[in-house]
C-alpha cells in the first residue's frame, strides 16, 4: 500500500537538538517541508556517513525552507552521548528524534518487527503534512543527501506548478515537461 498522500497523524517525541533536550510534535511540521530520515541505530557504521552527508547538505535544505529530522529507536540521552562521543555526529544541526515506543517507526511502516529498529526510510512531508514522496532501503545501503535534497527541490516544484512535472535527473532550472496528448510518443 502506497504512503504517498498520507498525512502524518499526531505524535509527540523526545529529541536532541543543538545542545538540548527538546520535543518534537506533528504541529513542528505544519507549514513547512520535512524530511524524515530514520536510520537503525547510534554508534553503528552506515549511520554516521549518512547522518554526516546530511549535515554537510543542510544549509542546503534550510534555504530551500525544509527542515531534517532524523529519526532512530535509540533515546535521546544516547543521541547525545553519541553526540559527544563522535566528530562526525558533532557536525549535525538538524533534530535527532528518538523513537523508543516505537510509534513513528510504526506509522511510517519502517519498523523491523522483532527487533525494535527501522530500516532506512527517507520520506518528504508537505506543508500540509502529506507524504509526497519516499524510499526504504535495506540497511546495508547508504543513502545520498544531493539526491535527496534533489528530489525535495522538485517535489517544491511540483507542488508550485502543478502543470508541469519533472524529467528525469532534473535540477533547478532545468525544463520541465507539461503533460499532454501532444507529448504522447514524441519524448
Amino acid at each position: 500500500m502506497s504512503l504517498i498522500g498520507k498525512k502524518i497523524e499526531e505524535f509527540n517525541v523526545p529529541a536532541y537538538y543543538d545542545g538540548d533536550l527538546i520535543t518534537v510534535t506533528d504541529k513542528d511540521l505544519e507549514g513547512k517541508w520535512s524530511v524524515f530520515f530514520f536510520y537503525p541505530g547510534d554508534f553503528t557504521f552506515v549511520c554516521p556517513t549518512e547522518l554526516e552527508d546530511l549535515a554537510l547538505s543542510y544549509d542546503k535544505f534550510k534555504a530551500i525552507g525544509c527542515e531534517i529530522y532524523s529519526v532512530s529507536t535509540d533515546s535521546e540521552f544516547v543521541h547525545k552521548a553519541w553526540w559527544d562521543a563522535s566528530e562526525t555526529i558533532r557536525k549535525i544541526q538538524y533534530p535527532m528524534i528518538s523513537d523508543r515506543a516505537l510509534a513513528l517507526s510504526e506509522q511510517f511502516g519502517v519498523l523491523i518487527e522483532g527487533e525494535g529498529q527501522a530500516l532506512r526510510g527517507t520520506f518528504v512531508i508537505n506543508p500540509q503534512g502529506e507524504i509526497v514522496l519516499y524510499e526504504v532501503n535495506a540497511n546495508g545501503i547508504g543513502r545520498n543527501a544531493k539526491e535527496l535534497l534533489r528530489k525535495v527541490q522538485a517535489a517544491q516544484f511540483v507542488a508550485k506548478h502543478g502543470d508541469k512535472v519533472c524529467p528525469a535527473r532534473w535540477e533547478p532550472g532545468d525544463d520541465t515537461l507539461t503533460p499532454g496528448l501532444d507529448l504522447v510518443g514524441k519524448i
